[in-house]
C-alpha cells in the first residue's frame, strides 16, 4: 500500500462542507483506492546465479491508504472503486494507527523474505532457516513497552540471562513475572528509512518495568504456557528467521508497504531465475500474501487492485481464493481482465502453465 495525498475533485462539496464546519474533523475512517500496477522484474537484482534477461511482465498491484477528514469522507460518495475502512480494523486492539507505516514496511520486508525463500524452494533449492528471536509487530499505547521505547520492527533476542528464539520463548520467560519487576531485554533496535527500508543497530539492552495485565488480554496459547500471564509487556510478536539463500537478492519496494505483493514478487523471481517465461509472454498481475512454504493468503483492497491491474494492461489477475477476495476482484467488473483464484504458489504456476507459460526450470542447476 502507498500513502496518498488527497486531491479534492468536487469544489462545490468542499465549500459546502466548509460552511458546515466539517473540513478539518477526522472521521476515524480510511479510504482504499486504486494505485498502480508495477512490473516487478526491473525492481529485482540477483547475484550469484544465472538470470533470464527477458523474464516477461508480472505486476504487483497496490492501493492508496488515506485517513479521511469528514469532508473527504463525504467526497468518496462521488467516486467509484473506493473502500471505506474504520481505523480500528487496520491495527490490533490498543495499537495506535500511528504504527501503520512501520507495520506496513515490516510486512513488506517479511513479504520479500518469504518471496525469496518460496521462489528458490519452488525451483529445487534447499533453503535452511535459523531462528533469530522474536520481532515486535505492534506496540500497545500506553504500555510498559511503549514507555520503555520498544517500536515495531525491534528484534528481541533475550530476557535477562535467557535467550529468546521465538515469541513463545519470550512469553514463557515473562509468564510468571510480577508486575513492577524491571526486566532487561536484549534486542537489535530497528531503523526504518523514509522509503521503508529496514536495518538493525548493534545488539543492545533495554530496561522494561512490567505492568498489570489488562482485563481484556487473553492467554497466549503458546505450548507449555498455561493460564493468563502474571504481568503485561504490551506488544504483538512474530518469530524471526534468517534464511540461507543460494544467491543475493534485493527487491526495490521504496514507499510501498504491506504483505500483499508477496505472490507477485515470488512469481517474478521464479520467472527471472527460469528458462523461458512462466507467463507465456502475457501481462499478469497478482496479489496475495506468500509464506516461505508457498501458501497464498488473503489480502485487502482486492477490488481496487483489480482496477489497478486492468489500468496497467494486465489481462490476467491472480488473487487468493479465500476471504471474499475472488468476489471482490470480480465485483470490479474490469473488461478483458480474467480472474485466476489460487491457494498456493503451486496452483498459480499450474494456472500459468495452462495459459501457455513455460514450466519453472532454474537456469542455474540447484546444488
Amino acid at each position: 500500500m502507498r500513502p496518498r495525498v488527497w486531491i479534492p475533485l468536487v469544489v462545490i462539496a468542499v465549500i459546502l462542507l466548509g460552511i458546515l464546519g466539517l473540513e478539518e474533523h477526522q472521521s476515524g475512517e480510511y479510504s482504499i483506492t486504486p494505485a498502480d500496477g508495477t512490473p516487478v522484474a526491473p525492481l529485482v537484482k540477483i547475484s550469484g546465479v544465472a538470470t533470464n534477461p527477458k523474464p516477461g511482465k508480472i505486476l504487483l498491484v497496490d492501493v492508496y491508504l488515506q485517513p479521511l477528514s469528514s469532508w473527504q469522507l463525504f467526497l468518496t460518495h462521488f467516486q467509484s472503486h473506493v473502500q471505506i475502512v474504520p481505523a480500528d480494523e487496520l491495527v490490533d486492539p490498543g495499537v495506535s494507527t500511528s504504527e501503520l507505516n512501520a507495520q506496513g514496511y515490516l510486512e513488506m520486508s517479511d513479504a520479500k523474505q518469504a518471496a525469496e525463500v518460496a521462489s528458490f524452494r519452488a525451483l529445487g533449492w534447499r533453503v535452511p532457516a535459523t531462528p533469530t528471536g522474536t520481532v515486535v509487530t505492534g506496540v500497545v499505547s500506553p504500555s510498559p513497552a511503549s514507555r520503555a521505547g520498544l517500536v515495531t520492527g525491534d528484534l528481541i533476542t533475550g530476557v535477562g540471562s535467557t535467550p529468546v528464539d521465538s515469541h513463545c520463548q519470550l512469553v514463557s520467560a515473562l509468564h510468571d513475572v510480577t508486575p513492577g519487576t524491571v526486566e532487561t531485554l536484549h534486542l537489535d533496535k530497528v531503523k526504518i528509512s523514509h522509503s521503508g527500508a529496514l536495518s538493525y543497530e548493534a545488539p543492545s539492552t533495554l530496561s522494561v518495568t512490567m505492568g498489570n495485565v489488562p482485563s481484556d488480554v487473553t492467554a497466549s496459547g503458546c505450548p507449555g504456557v498455561s493460564g493468563a500471564d502474571s504481568s503485561f509487556l504490551g506488544v504483538t510478536l512474530e518469530d524471526g528467521f534468517r534464511y540461507h539463500l543460494p544467491a543475493t537478492v534485493s527487491i526495490d519496494t521504496a514507499n510501498i508497504g504491506g504483505p500483499s505483493a508477496g505472490l507477485a514478487m515470488t512469481l517474478a523471481l521464479i520467472n527471472k531465475l527460469s528458462h523461458g517465461s512462466v507467463t507465456g509472454g502475457r501481462v499478469v498481475a497478482a496479489t496475495g500474501t506468500m509464506s516461505p512454504n508457498g501458501q497464498v493468503g488473503a489480502v485487502g483492497g482486492v477490488e481496487e487492485k483489480a482496477v489497478a491491474a486492468h489500468d496497467s494492461g494486465a489481462t490476467y489477475f491472480i488473487v487468493p481464493d479465500g476471504d471474499g477476495n475472488v468476489d471482490a476482484a470480480r465485483a470490479a467488473d474490469q473488461p478483458g481482465l480474467t480472474i485466476l483464484p489460487v491457494r498456493s504458489l503451486k496452483e498459480a504456476l499450474s494456472d500459468l502453465r495452462r495459459l501457455g507459460g513455460s514450466p519453472p526450470e532454474a537456469i542455474t542447476r540447484p546444488s
